[in-house]
């Protein structure tokens, strides 16, 4: 049973009264947009239907099992790693890539003002100020802005010498064209949702050349399952998979566990076994918390920092015991 939820929270739960009320399912896999993920909660729990979410980053998500575990025990996050997971693994970034082999110390972040960035960039700056960067500017820009020049000129008057961006539902695409076209003299990277499908180099025309963005759906040795799945979905699909078919995958396997641990499909007692999921995923270990979100870092889930490079291609740069490749700067930095 399929029901899509768009990106507005009145047609997301439209999609839950579906699939609980009519279709009656046992168990729903999905979510993307933290706001809509949210709004969709009680209408969730009310049903007292599982649900695996696979794409949505706000700590709040989850956060509400511990509050209220009898009225929020169905809901579990499969994948990403949180918001506040990946602030960290951005500061980790910044401090041994960026400060430490680079020596870039000044830095500007932006976002979009989405739930999921207002979580993440207090921590991500406060955690880059401690590792040793000077945070020279900070903004948060509307989803919708189609022009980003004046955001531009207030980066280069800020004297940054790296960009880092956080960014899933704006115009990446826009963005990218605006900075090479601009030959925009500080390099930029970090969180950019839409920089991670396959085709996102060759849809803006080559110009996200040298953007460092965080993935983790990448074609590396996480886990004895990583270079299998992402060769059979690319074999299957003709796509290269995102991050949503990773958590897809491990999230169907998990629930398929439980129920067989369970010998039953009942929901309470499929939750009983849920929490006690340790699987290797597609891109590290899968276990939950005490909240029913996904373990983070070591052996569980971690970022990547990949960049895009000449002809499309895409080298991990970051952790380095992952590196397959040298990072570049822009062509017009680079001469």
């Amino acid at each position: 049973m399929v029901a899509d939820e768009t990106e507005n929270p009145e047609t997301g739960i439209n999609a839950i009264k579906k699939l609980t009320a009519d279709e009656k399912v046992d168990v729903i896999v999905g979510g993307y947009t933290s706001g809509v993920t949210l709004a969709q909660l009680p209408h969730i729990t009310s049903a007292k239907t599982i649900y695996l979410g696979v794409g949505a980053a706000s700590p709040a998500i989850t956060a509400k099992v511990k509050q209220d575990y009898e009225t929020n025990k169905y809901i579990f996050r499969v994948g990403p790693i949180n918001a506040a997971h990946q602030a960290r693994s951005l500061t980790e970034w910044i401090s041994g890539h960026l400060l430490g082999e680079l020596g870039l110390k000044r830095i500007a972040i932006i976002g979009e003002n989405a739930k999921w960035v207002q979580d993440l960039v207090p921590i991500l700056r406060k955690g880059a100020t401690e590792a040793g960067a000077d945070v020279r500017f900070v903004e948060l820009f509307d989803t919708s802005t189609s022009d980003f020049s004046p955001l531009l000129s207030k980066i280069r008057s800020s004297e940054a010498q790296f960009l880092v961006v956080i960014l899933s539902h704006a115009s990446s695409d826009v963005f990218a064209k605006q900075w090479y076209d601009a030959r925009f003299p500080i390099p930029y990277g970090g969180i950019d949702v839409k920089s991670m499908d396959n085709d996102f180099f060759n849809r803006v025309g080559g110009k996200s050349i040298s953007q460092l963005a965080a993935n983790f759906a990448v074609r590396a040795p996480l886990t004895p399952k990583t270079q299998p799945f992402f060769d059979e979905f690319k074999k299957r699909t003709g796509r290269v998979p995102v991050y949503t078919a990773f958590g897809t995958y491990d999230a169907i396997h998990a629930y398929a566990q439980a129920v067989e641990r369970a010998k039953s499909t009942d929901t309470n007692t499929v939750i009983k076994e849920l929490e006690k999921t340790s699987m290797v995923g597609i891109a590290g270990q899968i276990e939950f918390d005490e909240t029913h979100d996904v373990k983070a870092g070591g052996k569980f889930m971690n970022m990547l920092f990949v960049q895009w490079q000449a002809n499309g291609e895409r080298a991990v740069i970051w952790p380095k015991a992952l590196r397959s490749g040298t990072m570049i700067m822009p062509p017009w930095l680079s001469k």
